[in-house]
Formats: structure tokens, sequence, C-alpha cells
């Protein structure tokens, strides 16, 4: 089981969702910087993505532990950013990335965490949910899917399997990327104006930003029941790509850095080795 989490007083601390309490969001500034400053913000972000880098080498050496990293936000929020300039860090032999869309005929025919499960990583290696479990509270319960009473207890089983991962050795740390309703508007209209992210608009995204308060709604809900001591949500101001990404890759390598990653001895005597 992962050991627990040592307490900081970084951007982790400040950036925490404390277990039981109630999120706000209209009270948490997307544009937050915490006198961080954009100017050297590359080259803190190239050390963050050295250290995690390191960190990782010696995870997957070590072949101990797990990391389970959820990126969440609303339309535009900078889910697929976040993984272009800060899982860029990583190995591709020891991380995976899973997207979650709309879910298949398949899936529908199982519980709801059916597909999610296969995709938890293996010891040594890091997992990212671009998207997850967490669409069954959100999206399901924005456009009334399924009744309130069935998505009302999939808190609790998100809880229960968040706690089953972690006891079998995976850190779970997720992210809710928060950007204002005005922000979304601008990278809407910049997908529209750029021939190469214009793909990547689709017209249901309008749809979407109509319903706004109503997810908002259901994302503080769900950042307020489901923030965990041994899972626990971070709301990382995303109006500022800059801050967000060195937010991100602080929190996850202060996370691997707590399971205390060591290089493996050989499995054999090597001393009297000698390469001729």
């Amino acid at each position: 089981m992962p050991p627990k989490r040592k307490a900081r007083r970084g951007l982790g601390e400040r950036l925490r969702v404390a277990p039981g309490s109630r999120v706000n969001l209209a009270k948490l500034d997307p544009s937050e910087t915490f006198g961080r400053s954009k100017v050297g913000a590359n080259k803190e972000l190239a050390a963050g993505l050295a250290r995690l880098g390191a960190l990782q080498d010696r995870l997957w050496a070590q072949a101990q532990h797990s990391v389970l990293i959820v990126l969440q936000g609303m339309d535009a929020s900078g889910k697929d950013g976040t993984i272009r300039h800060v899982m860029s860090a990583f190995n591709p032999q020891g991380c995976t990335v899973a997207s979650f869309k709309v879910p298949t005929a398949e899936e529908l025919a199982h519980d709801f965490l059916w597909r999610v499960h296969p995709h938890a990583p293996a010891k040594g290696e890091i997992a990212v949910f671009n998207r997850s479990h967490y669409e069954d509270v959100l999206v399901v319960r924005v456009h009334d899917l399924v009744p309130k009473a069935v998505w009302e207890r999939r808190y609790d089983q998100i809880n229960a399997f968040e706690e089953a991962v972690v006891s079998a050795g995976t850190s779970v740390v997720k992210f809710f990327l928060h950007i204002d309703r005005d922000e979304q508007r601008k990278r809407l209209e910049a997908r529209l104006r750029d021939p190469a992210k214009r793909w990547k608009f689709r017209a249901g995204d309008l749809v979407e930003r109509k319903l706004w308060d109503a997810y908002v709604g259901a994302y503080q809900d769900a950042l307020s029941r489901c923030s965990t001591e041994a899972a626990p949500w971070y709301v990382v101001p995303a109006n500022l790509k800059w801050f967000r990404n060195l937010a991100v890759a602080e929190i996850v390598a202060d996370v691997i850095e707590d399971l205390d990653p060591q290089y493996p001895e050989p499995t054999e005597d090597l001393s009297a080795i000698r390469v001729e």
C-alpha cells in the first residue's frame, strides 16, 4: 500500500480538496498563480519535468508501486495540453494514457466501472485517465441519462473502487482543471480559427457550454464527495496554461517522491563479471 502522503507546504497542499470539505468553485480563482511568475516558467517546468523523469525511472525499475493520474475539467480546460506538456516527461514504456469517451454498447451492458478497471496501472507503471469514471456522475447526471437514485449511489462506489486500487499499491492523484466560462469561450473560438485545431471542435461543444452551471454543480458534488485521504482531488487554476503545467508537474512529482522508489539491487553477484 502506498505510504501516507507527507505534509507539504507547496502547491499540493494549497490546491488539495480537504476530505469532508465543501467545494465552491466560484470562490476559487482560475487565474491564481500563488506568487509564481510566467518569467522563468519554461525553465522551472523543464526542471520539474527532469525531476518527473528521474522519479518515474526509479518507479519503473523498482516495480512495487504505481500511480493513477485522473484529469477532468470542462471542455477546453486543457486535459490534452496537460498530457502533451507534462506527461511527456515519462518514458512511454512505463506510462499509458486512456481516454474515456461515450460508452460503447458493450460497456453499457456492464456496470459503469467495468470499462475503467482494466486501464488501472500495473506495478511500476503510471496511467493517465483523460476523463474517467467520473463521467458517470457528471455527463450522466447533467443529461439525466439515468435516474438520480442510480448516480447518487455512484459516489460511494467510486470511493470504494479507488480505495481498492490504492490498497493494491497505486497512488491515485486527481486533477480538476479549473477554467472560467470566458476562458472557455476564447479557447473554443481559437479552435475555430486555427486549421490545426479545428478538427477538435464539435457543434456539441456549444450545447455542453449552455449547461455550464449544471456542470459546475455536478463537479462541486464530485469534488466534495470523492476527495478522500486515499485519493484526493486537486483543483488546479488552469486559465494560465503555464501555471497549470507547473502545478500538475509539481504535485505528481511530490506524489511519486513520497513513494521513495529506489533502483533494485541486482539479482545475482556481478562483482566478478568483466565486459570484454
